[in-house]
């Protein structure tokens, strides 16, 4: 079945974990004994707590808030889905930002009392420029201002300015009540003057995941290489696909070095295949023994990514130690980590206005665009080209505290741009 994994930001009581729960509660994904234990904590008018279903944390539980990142499973006979409970919280921000990133699809929710807020503005913001593009603006709690049409169309001009602004398709606008139920999964006769689908109805609609039809990307995890008496020349190279498919007889770069060879073979679950996808975990085999180490990438010939050690990239901080330039950290691009320093900050973003301001430092939960030099080459990918090869993080070299979340932007290719005959190298 499709899969589509999507997430609910919004300010804090806004209803996001409600929203999750009416939508496994009244689709009928609640295990029977998860369902009798909220029964039992059923408030003394006799409805049940729905967030308590996402808010998994005693602290969250005892706050009434989000502060971490709850991920829930649920199947309707058309469609599987992964749902992203994320904090509403200012100080959570960069919380929401790892939510966000493995997103297909954002839910905004807006409270009908409160309209667009800087919240709201500051989850569309990230959740674009983490590549979604699918957006649902859901006007929570519709029954505290009596279902009111024209409130709910207020909210929806104000919204389509923002995802104007971004040229992102526009919204689709939801009334609805997660307390209620009102147009989570079934229509409302609440709301006679809405036609348009249900929540459920929209989400078992909306396209899927795009890795499949990214460029194919795989980057070494691990070398295996047993060295048994029944296998004394075995060599695999073990990882994910990232995007893409991967066929047996492929023509292949190893990247940084450049060296060209061939898939021998594919394995998936010790089984040999002839192909294999994202986001499949497989052990690659090639026909030449060439030098191939954990964190370098296999890529078809003629579909590499660009080799560089200078990129620009936008950042989400969230650190409370702040970033300025000339600071020293590692880069953590999936299997490959780099020594790297931040030659400058180029900008930063104003979530009210989304203006471009000139920035000395950045600041938690600030979003600015800066030039990154690392000391060693990575293969990336734009991410706008590949949400996976042109993500990353960045970490602090003594604590090993991740800082940023990173973007790149743009990448200045240093070594190769066309595919090279074997078996030419590249010193680095």
């Amino acid at each position: 079945m499709d899969l589509l994994r999507f997430i609910t930001c919004g300010s804090v009581d806004d209803g996001k974990s409600t929203l999750i729960g009416r939508l496994l509660y009244d689709s009928e994904s609640v295990s029977l004994d998860v369902l009798a234990a909220l029964e039992k904590r059923q408030a003394s008018n006799g409805t049940v707590d729905l967030a308590l279903l996402t808010d998994g944390l005693r602290a969250e539980r005892e706050q009434g808030i989000t502060i971490d990142v709850a991920y829930k499973y649920f199947t309707t006979p058309r469609r599987k889905f992964i749902i992203t409970d994320a904090p509403g919280h200012v100080q959570y921000t960069r919380n929401m930002v790892t939510g966000a990133s493995n997103a297909d699809l954002a839910i905004v929710l807006v409270d009908a009392r409160q309209g667009v807020i800087e919240q709201t503005r500051r989850h569309t913001l990230i959740a674009a420029l983490l590549g979604i593009r699918h957006f649902v603006l859901a006007v929570n709690k519709m029954d505290l201002v009596g279902y009111d049409e024209a409130v709910f169309a207020k909210i929806a001009t104000d919204y389509a300015e923002l995802t104007n602004h971004f040229n992102l398709p526009a919204a689709v606008a939801i009334p609805l009540s997660a307390l209620q139920g009102d147009n989570v999964v079934t229509h409302s006769t609440h709301l006679p003057w809405y036609t348009g689908p249900s929540l459920l109805e929209h989400l078992e609609s909306v396209p899927g995941t795009l890795e499949r039809s990214a460029e194919p990307r795989f980057q070494v995890q691990y070398v295996i290489r047993p060295q048994t008496a029944e296998l004394p020349d075995y060599r695999g190279y073990a990882g994910q696909i990232q995007s893409g498919e991967y066929r047996r007889g492929d023509r292949v770069l190893v990247l940084p070095s450049g060296l060209e060879s061939e898939i021998e073979a594919l394995e998936v679950s010790q089984q040999e295949v002839e192909a294999a996808a994202a986001p499949q975990a497989v052990v690659i085999r090639l026909r030449d023994d060439v030098d191939v180490s954990r964190g370098d990438s296999i890529v078809p010939l003629g579909q590499q990514p660009t080799i560089t050690r200078e990129l620009e990239a936008t950042l989400c901080w969230m650190s409370e130690q702040p970033l300025w330039p000339g600071r020293k950290l590692l880069v953590q691009h999936h299997s490959t980590l780099v020594k790297a320093a931040i030659p400058a900050i180029l900008y930063k973003v104003n979530v009210q206005t989304f203006a471009k301001a000139a920035a000395e430092s950045a600041q938690l939960n600030d979003i600015v665009r800066v030039r990154i030099k690392t000391a060693l080459p990575l293969a990336v990918d734009t991410y706008q080209e590949n949400r996976v090869s042109g993500s990353f993080i960045l970490v602090d070299e003594l604590s090993g505290d991740t800082v940023a979340a990173g973007l790149v932007e743009a990448a200045n290719s240093e070594y190769f741009t066309a595919p090279v005959a074997p078996p030419v190298a590249f010193s680095i």
